[in-house]
């Protein structure tokens, strides 16, 4: 375990997993019950090439989710690192179902131009 990994959100599914008490979205437009896990990244470099590559077009304000992989470990979910295609960076990719609003250590306004994206 390296300590943080990042998740791109939208603010609005944040905000209505902390009502709930657990997140469900693996990546834009789809839930971690359809693709089986949440896509996360390493850094602010893998996260800001996500947002160049997959949230381009969207218009809706976006938060950057700071997940414990203790506190995930510890809710009994697992962090696995896997290439996209061969040869691609290893992102992390947290199995096991949704994950509590309790593993995720802070959230941030994601700010486009940051760092490139």
């Amino acid at each position: 375990m390296s300590g943080t990994i990042l998740h791109l959100a939208l603010a609005s599914e944040w905000e209505s997993a902390t009502a709930q008490g657990s997140y469900g979205t693996s990546t834009l437009g789809v839930s971690i019950e359809e693709e089986g896990y949440l896509h996360a990244c390493e850094d602010r470099d893998q996260l800001d090439g996500v947002a160049q590559r997959y949230y381009a077009d969207v218009d809706a304000p976006l938060v950057v989710l700071s997940i414990s992989e203790e506190a995930v470990a510890a809710a009994g979910l697992t962090v696995r690192r896997e290439r996209p295609a061969p040869g691609a960076d290893l992102f992390p990719h947290v199995y096991g179902g949704r994950l509590p609003v309790s593993t995720v250590a802070d959230v941030s306004p994601f700010e486009r131009g940051v760092a490139g994206a």
